[in-house]
């Protein structure tokens, strides 16, 4: 596969940081809804260790974003019609799931009587507490948060399919041989 078919090393060091913390964070997030509120503190060191992991996420999908719009993404190989116009819409959606999820978390929080602590630092409190807005935030950050499930399982799945089929989408994003392109 040609350098000009795959993606830059930057874009697919962004590609998979952000797969895997992203992964870690809709992990955590489901696991801690789970964690009782009992002995007080253990429940909300978690919801902050949650917060801020978002916090740091918010700024690589930002620059993941903007690295994105900047670079034209190689063209898909061979496909089906009905197969590129299914990626192009996947991607957009884990997109904006991308950018959703610490938007509505980090403003159902700020809705909150309690302060954001970024790993023990309390932030600054932007606007008073608002329970009807931290419940629509919460519940968009909550079903962003099934969504983007769905979409990293289909998106895994289309993976391992290609992988099978070895059609050249896979290898697209390997970081065997990738080279410093200015594409993607």
């Amino acid at each position: 596969m040609s350098d000009s078919q795959k993606y830059n090393r930057v874009a697919i060091a962004l590609h998979w940081l952000l797969a895997l913390a992203l992964l870690g964070q809709l992990f955590l997030g489901f696991w801690m809804e789970g964690v009782p509120k009992e002995p007080p503190g253990v429940r909300a060191g978690w919801f902050n260790i949650h917060k801020s992991i978002g916090l740091i996420l918010a700024l690589l999908i930002v620059l993941r974003v903007i690295w994105r719009l900047m670079h034209t993404p190689p063209a898909l190989p061979a496909l089906p019609a009905w197969q590129k116009t299914a990626a192009n819409w996947s991607h957009r959606l884990l997109y904006t799931c991308m950018v959703l999820m610490p938007l509505s978390g980090f403003l159902g929080s700020s809705f909150t009587p309690y302060p954001i602590k970024f790993f023990g630092t309390p932030l600054p409190r932007l606007w008073e507490a608002s329970a009807d807005l931290k419940e629509l935030f919460g519940a968009v950050h909550t079903t962003t948060g099934f969504v983007m499930a769905a979409l990293v399982a289909l998106h895994i799945a289309a993976a391992v399919l290609h992988a099978v089929r070895r059609d050249g989408v896979v290898q697209r994003m390997s970081l065997m041989g990738s080279a410093d392109v200015q594409q993607g």
